[in-house]
């Protein structure tokens, strides 16, 4: 195979998908360097109206805490409640949507692009992830393109969900296995 035949990636999802001009994207870049990955600004009223600056819809009450990455907010939506874990990367070359009173804990990973091993140019593939209400995203976790993590289900610490995961279902290990159903107790 030649280095021609390597230069055939089909890059034309780029940028038109991604919904912003080169302009914003840089100003993004910026902002987010200084107050979402850096650790020095804990407030997240602040982060919350940034993000909606910039085209994200947020739900009031969204905890965001520091070090978080978020590659495109005007591709976000996060209802009412939810948290953002410290060292959270939203990579959402699509729609990430995150519904009321999920929790994305430490380090977690939401990764909607990856590429395609049967191209010899390795093509972009992108799908978007939703998350439902209640959802709970362990630390460290991965939840890969194209999930959707249905109303209250749980991916633990460490695991990664290469399929849906069910309602009211706990998920474990890689790839994530139904491991039990989750009750919610109410006081």
């Amino acid at each position: 195979m030649s280095t021609t035949d390597l230069a055939k990636y089909n890059n034309n999802w780029y940028p038109p998908t991604i919904g912003a001009p080169a302009w914003k994207r840089l100003l993004w870049y910026y902002t987010s360097l200084v107050f979402f990955e850096s650790a020095w600004l804990p407030v997240s009223s602040f982060k919350r109206a940034l993000l909606k600056a910039f085209g994200a819809k947020i739900g009031k009450g969204v905890v965001i805490k520091p070090r978080v990455q978020i590659k495109y907010p005007w591709l976000l939506t996060v209802g009412h409640f939810s948290w953002i874990g410290e060292g959270v990367w939203i990579d959402n070359l699509t729609t990430v949507q995150i519904g009321a009173h999920a929790c994305l804990s430490q380090g977690a990973y939401l990764l909607t692009g990856n590429h395609n091993y049967s191209k010899p140019a390795f093509d972009l593939l992108v799908a978007p992830i939703i998350l439902e209400e209640g959802v709970w995203i362990g630390a460290k976790a991965i939840v890969c393109p194209g999930i959707t993590c249905f109303s209250h289900s749980v991916l633990t610490a460490g695991s990664i969900a290469t399929r849906n995961l069910e309602a009211f279902t706990i998920y474990q290990g890689n790839p994530a296995l139904a491991i039990k159903k989750r009750t919610i107790s109410v006081l």
